[in-house]
């Protein structure tokens, strides 16, 4: 299909968008439209101006399941038959810029215009700027009929969305911009003042609307100022004349006014002058006082370089002692390098000794052997001389086997003495064992001792720190003293405890018991009066209670669930038991169960019982002294935290008596242990006496053969020693060459000692030096740390001078403040209220720094008690001469007075803003009103010569009836379409519906070339015009939005007549729908272009 300019129409979708089908109408049941994108002409390319449109992409949007367009830069034709979804690009414009639905005329609610059967839509329009395009997102959710905004894919509010769009001066709004299909008729009832105002908007300035409503703003107060200042003045002249008729009066009544003044003044003085006099001697106090803090200061200033002197003499006395210590430590090395050269030295004399003493042993060694030879051959003949003497072995067998008789039978019984020594040695080992058993059973009742202990410690430290205390002084007192209660009572069932410490307070808990009077003055005076511990002590009856009875047996209880009274649950010493029994008649108070809790009002009644547990509550029941009812009270029991540690006193006891009887048993053993081991030796003595009888018979019958043995023996050992000879005189030799050697060492190690020597007397003498110069600098520093002191004294003596003087300055400045409130209060100020301006003089200031000045008028004032006395009774006489006034008068009169001058100056402020709001009218009225007559002016005349091409006239003027009056000023148009007529205003009723269609399109391309708005849209605003004046308006809108340098411009219609002109700069969209169009799938902008070149290629062939 070819277009009237001979331009190829061709689809213009997205690639990678998918046209998806459109639902059937109602009207075709049987049938399935679909929705195909727009198709155009290629777009011309040229430039876009800032803030066109350069796509429209909708989803799911009125008529369309996917939809883009790309418009051109210039006119953009949007052609298709009604239905089809013209108007629907155009709300999506509307829509995708933040307008409001209603503005359409379609629906108020932006979820109507999401595709029927769709939960969502989206409008996305995408705006050319030279900085980058700004893509605008509009998702529509029609669930909750609300939209979700993007910028460039980035969610943001919809106020940022219309400041972006503002900023590009985009007026969806604006009729002179934006003109949908069903708002053309409501641009011709548009007024001269609203045409003014879009017109305004549209195409003048930014400033130009912005001056408009400043004059308005402006000439609105102008009037109010105008009738204010007239209604003020008229009020005020009424007020002066009848000022005037009273001033003689006002007169009179101020003189008499200025003498009781002056009375005042001089009554007020006299505090005044008392507060002066006592300032004056503050102010000598203060002088001294501020005389010696000076001299504390220089005192003080003259100890810093002391200070700074005894500061530097220490860091010399530490810079010395280190070097002393330094010294000290090369001596000590030094030192011990002379003893290791000491010991080295002696080592060689230890070496020579030994070597000269191997020598000597080795010659004694030698003289021992010839003298051992000489006594073997000696004894050699001795015992020959006794073998030669010794008669026949006579007959010893029978003594021997009688004497082995006797060693068998001690032996026997020696076996059986040590057999008992075992048993009984097993005997201890397991007594020991058992010992120790028992022992650690009674550590471990000592540790839960011991957390009752901590409890204590933990709680109640002074309580602790004195049971320390009484367990190393028992020896102290002369009666029993139980440590505190709550370590005395050992709880039977820890269950129980709870009960205990809910009736026993926890004073009397922590309390020691005593049971003499003079004990517990001797420990509270030592434990609360030296040590400064808080403690509580008490003293046990002395007729002891711990045995009483209770009143009533816990058997005729037992029925109401009682189990037992209190006594029965805890074992605690008699002291202890008798003072609790006496004090909180423990053998009284019953302890139920919850039984007893169900029937408590039963026993309250039938028991009378004072105070009772239940297993958690307590009650304590009294009697009515006025009307003896029973009164009870109950309370829950708070749970127990010092007797839950139970230790089994009586076990304790009989492991203690079990330890005696182990102990017992262990001496009688080790007795028995004693007497066998003594056994035991008797018989190792007889046993040995019984072996040396028996060895001495069995010595003599075998003598002779053993001397015979012995001979022998000799006789080899001198073969052996005469064998074993040494070369004395070679020893000598080698031991005298060892000692040169090393005496040669030895004469090395005494050279290095003397040098070491040497270099230790040298630093000795350098640490003396050092010590006496440590010594001088310490005796220095003690100097000036005497001085220092001195100084000090001195200081604190001028300081302690310095603190009476401010201690007087204090009770001067204390007084004159009490002088000032009293003379402050006679002349009615306040604390903290200064003297007006118009009553001060040049008086000294209050001591606190607050200004004293008395009024001024005192300085004219007599200065004397007496001169101001008769001052007084003469003021008062003239005073009293003046009578007959009434101060409502004056009263009345001042008010006016203040009024008619709050009056003046309000007038005169309203008079400088009238005249401001002047000069800024007459300044914005010259700002606004020039530029907007040329621009109305070239409006008309682009307006007039549209008409005139059409052979009609019509012109555009700025119409007012009064000039001051700006929110009267708005646009006239009047049009004239037949030469018959005159010209006529256009109305919504004069002109037909063509002729305001003309008019109004008219108006808009006169506002096109001078338009600084980015685009306009008008839609099917060519319905009402006949073919003539349609072919007419459409040539203009060719004409002029396709020239350079204009803003894009959308012109919507269903239809266009034949033959129109075209330009090369448009771009005509043109818009499909119904059942016999393309699937969107098989859409290919690409096949469509290849099949037309084909066309056109064969055509001149054929």
């Amino acid at each position: 299909m070819a277009t009237p300019s001979g331009k190829t129409m061709i689809p213009n979708p997205q690639a990678s968008k998918r046209a998806l089908s459109r639902e059937a109408s109602s009207e075709v049941p049987s049938k399935r439209k679909n929705s195909n994108p727009t198709s155009t002409l290629p777009r011309p390319s040229g430039p876009f101006v800032e803030g066109s449109i350069v796509r429209i992409a909708m989803e799911n949007f009125l008529t369309y399941d996917i939809c883009e367009v790309s418009p051109g830069p210039h006119l953009n034709m949007i052609i298709g038959a009604n239905g089809t979804g013209k108007s629907s690009i155009v709300c999506a414009i509307c829509l995708g810029l933040a307008g409001k639905p209603a503005f359409m005329g379609r629906a108020d609610k932006v979820g109507f215009f999401v595709k029927r059967g769709c939960s969502k839509g989206v409008v996305e329009i995408e705006l050319f700027r030279t900085s980058g395009n700004l893509i605008i997102t509009r998702e529509i959710d029609v669930i909750k009929n609300q939209s979700f905004w993007f910028i460039n894919k980035k969610p943001v509010s919809q106020k940022t969305v219309e400041e972006q769009v503002a900023a590009l001066n985009i007026q969806v709004g604006n009729l002179c911009q934006f003109l949908p299909q069903d708002k053309v008729g409501e641009f011709a009832k548009l007024s001269k003042i609203e045409l003014l105002e879009a017109t305004e908007k549209s195409i003048g300035p930014p400033e130009m609307h912005r001056y408009h409503c400043e004059l308005k703003n402006f000439r609105e107060k102008e009037k109010q100022l105008e009738t204010s200042c007239k209604e003020k003045s008229e009020y005020l002249e009424k007020m002066v004349q009848r000022n005037e008729r009273y001033k003689q009066d006002v007169e009179r009544f101020y003189e008499r006014k200025r003498h009781l003044d002056l009375i005042e003044m001089l009554e007020a003085k006299r505090p005044w002058v008392e507060y002066e006099n006592v300032r004056q001697e503050y102010e000598g106090v203060k002088l001294v006082r501020d005389q010696v803090k000076e001299e504390v200061r220089k005192l003080k200033e003259g100890q810093i370089p002391m200070t700074r002197r005894i500061e530097e003499i220490e860091r010399q006395r530490r810079t010395l002692e280190t070097r002393i210590k330094e010294k000290a430590t090369d001596i000590k090395e030094t030192s011990q390098k002379c003893k290791q050269r000491q010991d080295l030295i002696e080592r060689k004399d230890r070496h020579i000794k030994e070597l000269q003493q191997a020598l000597t042993v080795k010659q004694n060694e030698e003289h021992d052997r010839q003298k051992r030879i000489s006594n073997t051959r000696k004894m050699i003949e001795d015992l020959q001389n006794e073998l030669r003497t010794v008669e026949n072995c006579e007959n010893l067998q029978p003594q021997i086997d009688a004497i082995t008789s006797d060693l068998r039978r001690v032996q026997e019984e020696k076996a059986v003495c040590e057999g008992e020594i075992i048993d009984k040695q097993r005997e201890k080992e397991m007594l020991e064992k058992q010992k120790r058993s028992v022992g650690d059973h009674i550590i471990r009742f000592d540790n839960l001792m011991n957390q009752k202990e901590d409890k204590l410690r933990q709680r109640y430290r002074d309580t602790y720190d004195a049971v320390l205390w009484l367990r190393n002084n028992r020896d102290r007192f002369k009666q029993r003293v139980c440590e505190p209660i709550m370590l005395t009572i050992n709880m039977k069932d820890n269950k129980n405890a709870k009960y205990i410490e809910n009736h026993i307070s926890s004073n009397d808990l922590r309390a020691f018991v005593f049971e003499s009077q003079e004990d517990m003055e001797i420990f509270l005076r030592e434990v609360r009066d030296n040590k400064k511990l808080r403690v509580n002590a008490v003293i046990a009856p002395k007729i002891s209670y711990a045995d009483k009875a209770p009143s009533r047996s816990l058997n005729e209880l037992k029925q109401y669930g009682f189990f037992s009274y209190l006594r029965e649950l805890f074992d605690a010493p008699d002291p202890v038991m008798s003072y609790l029994c006496c004090q909180y008649h423990i053998h009284e108070v019953p302890v139920g169960t919850e039984r007893t809790r169900e029937r408590i009002e039963r026993v309250i009644q039938e028991t009378r019982l004072k105070q009772i547990y239940t297993a958690e509550e307590k009650y304590v029941l009294k009697t009515s002294f006025y009307s003896n009812k029973v009164i009870s009270s109950n309370t829950s029991l708070k749970v127990a935290q010092f007797l839950t540690v139970t230790v089994d006193l009586e076990q304790r006891r009989h492991l203690e008596e079990q330890l005696k009887e182990i102990n017992r048993k262990l001496e009688a053993v080790e007795s028995g242990l004693v007497t066998l081991r003594d056994t035991n030796k008797h018989l190792e003595l007889k046993d040995n006496e019984l072996r040396l009888k028996k060895k001495e018979l069995l010595e003599r019958k075998t003598k002779k053969r053993q001397l015979e043995q012995k001979i022998s023996s000799k006789l080899g050992s001198i073969r052996l020693m005469e064998q074993d000879t040494c070369n004395l005189e070679e020893e000598e030799r080698k031991a005298n060459t060892k000692i040169k050697e090393i005496n040669v060492q030895k004469a090395k190690l005494v050279t290095e000692l003397t040098g070491l020597v040497k270099i230790c007397t040298s630093l000795h003498i350098q640490k003396v030096d050092l010590i006496l110069q440590n010594t001088t600098v310490i005796s220095e520093k003690n100097k000036l740390e005497a001085d220092y002191m001195a100084s000090s004294s001195q200081l604190r003596v001028i300081e302690q001078q310095f603190i009476i003087l401010d201690e007087n300055r204090q009770i001067l400045l204390q007084k004159c403040k009490e002088l000032m409130k009293r003379a402050r209060q006679v002349c009615n100020l306040s604390a903290d209220q200064a003297v007006p301006q118009e009553f001060q003089t040049q008086v000294p200031t209050i001591p606190n720094g607050h200004n004293s000045s008395p009024p001024m008028a005192f300085q004219d004032l007599p200065n004397t008690l007496d001169e101001i006395d008769a001052l007084l009774t003469e003021e008062r006489s003239r005073a009293s001469c003046f009578t007959g006034l009434n101060p409502t008068v004056v009263e009345e009169y001042s008010r006016r007075e203040i009024e008619i001058q709050q009056l003046t100056e309000e007038l005169k402020r309203k008079k400088v803003e009238l005249d401001e709001y002047r000069e800024n009218i007459s300044q914005v009225k010259e700002r606004w009103l020039n530029p907007l007559k040329e621009l109305v002016e070239k409006i008309n005349e682009k307006f007039s010569n549209f008409f005139s091409s059409m052979q009609c006239a019509g012109e555009v003027d700025l119409h007012t009836e009064n000039e001051e009056d700006y929110d009267k000023y708005g646009i006239r148009i009047r049009v004239k379409f037949r030469s018959s007529t005159q010209l006529h205003e256009l109305t919504p009723h004069h002109q037909s519906g063509g002729e305001r269609s003309v008019s109004t399109m008219l108006y808009l391309m006169a506002l096109q070339e001078l338009n600084r708005c980015p685009f306009r849209v008008v839609d099917e605003i060519n319905q009402g015009m006949d073919p003539i004046n349609e072919r007419r308006v459409f040539e203009m809108v060719v004409n002029t939005a396709c020239k350079e340098n204009t803003s894009q411009y959308f012109f919507i219609t269903p239809k266009l007549l034949q033959n129109l002109p075209y330009s090369e700069k448009m771009t005509v969209l043109f818009v499909y729908n119904g059942p016999h169009m393309l699937e969107p799938n098989r859409w290919n902008l690409k096949a469509f272009q290849r099949r037309r070149r084909r066309i056109t290629f064969t055509q001149p062939s054929q």
